[in-house]
């Protein structure tokens, strides 16, 4: 790789360099199949550079409800699906870094611009997993007060997608082997087998590791040095350890909220800026100094919920915009909203 230096900077060399980089945590979100992109959102946004948001059609589930007999003498009666939008929004972010910034964390023998990469890709994923929780508590706080149609299904999802435990006395307020079993029946019934990963706090970790439920992925390096990691398995489901996750102070103690999503729960894809890397010599400063800019633009959307951009947003979503419930509703066709069932989102409400 080349020096940290302007003049010699290749930015499209870069940053296929920092895709290479080996992310464990990336890696296996990935395999989970529950944060993903789409490529109707994607062919929409992606060749235009300022663009903010779009609105792309949602198809409804046919269902085996609507199968005739088939005498030989009846005619087949064609059955017709509801037509839905969904909204999807871009959430650009940006940053900036010197190179004193890395220098501190750069260990003798590791190539500098390599170890450059593997910490802007570490950056990355904490960039995306900071609107991905934005994101989910924007979902768990959409409009419930009114009396239309989009508000009963906003409280109906709400309810029946939230396992909320906290309130039960002693151990029973703590998750426990059947916590994510039935959290998943009580959101999605008999399609709760489409869950695929869940984000929990490490205190919450800790207490499934005391009950032995929860088994830590490990990393070797390149030195043979094996080291458990921030992700493990739970049932099966990927589990990613995040001190991010909401925690709530009460006078009985900390509340805690674990995410669980399904396969294709949460469209989050980077489609890239115009210019991702650069860099410039500022000669001025310090003696004279490079810095190396980021920059990223994210598709965001949840499956089977739509964002209603409001009238203010202009620019980029910012992670309040995200949060804020009253930009998201369950996907309608003006009369009726889909099954909540058919989203395959759902929350643990503990506390440990």
């Amino acid at each position: 790789m080349a020096k940290f230096d302007s003049k010699s900077f290749n930015p499209q060399a870069f940053g296929a360099y920092v895709e290479r980089i080996p992310n464990v945590k990336k890696s296996e979100l990935a395999g989970s199949g529950a944060v993903g992109g789409c490529e109707n959102a994607k062919n929409a946004l992606s060749g235009q550079t300022g663009s903010l948001y779009c609105r792309i059609p949602y198809s409804d589930r046919i269902s085996g409800s609507t199968s005739q007999n088939n005498d030989g003498n009846t005619d087949i009666v064609s059955s017709g699906t509801s037509s839905y939008e969904q909204g999807l929004v871009v959430a650009s972010r940006m940053d900036s870094w010197t190179e004193r910034s890395f220098s501190r964390n750069i260990t003798a023998g590791v190539d500098f611009m390599d170890a450059v990469a593997g910490q802007i890709g570490d950056y990355k994923q904490q960039v995306k997993q900071s609107i991905l929780l934005s994101m989910l508590k924007g979902i768990f706080s959409m409009k419930t007060d009114g009396t239309d149609f989009k508000s009963e299904a906003a409280k109906e999802f709400i309810e029946k997608h939230t396992y909320d435990i906290s309130a039960n006395e002693g151990t029973e307020s703590l998750v426990r082997a059947d916590s994510l079993n039935r959290a998943v029946q009580k959101a999605c019934g008999d399609n709760k087998s489409a869950f695929s990963l869940v984000i929990m706090h490490s205190e919450v970790a800790t207490n499934l590791e005391s009950l032995r439920l929860l088994k830590y992925l490990t990393h070797t390096d390149k030195d043979g040095i094996t080291r458990d990691l921030a992700m493990g398995s739970w049932n099966g489901r990927t589990v990613l350890v995040d001190d991010g996750m909401p925690v709530t102070e009460t006078k009985d103690g900390s509340v805690y909220t674990t995410y669980v999503l399904g396969r294709g729960s949460v469209i989050l894809d980077n489609i890239g800026d115009f210019v991702p890397y650069e860099m410039s010599r500022d000669a001025r400063t310090n003696g004279g100094e490079d810095t190396l800019y980021v920059r990223d633009r994210y598709i965001c959307g949840v499956d089977g919920i739509s964002f209603e951009k409001p009238e203010s947003l202009t620019g980029s979503a910012s992670n309040a915009d995200l949060a804020e419930g009253g930009n998201w509703c369950i996907i309608n066709d003006g009369f009726k909203t889909i099954p909540h069932k058919a989203i395959a989102i759902a929350r643990i409400i503990s506390k440990g």
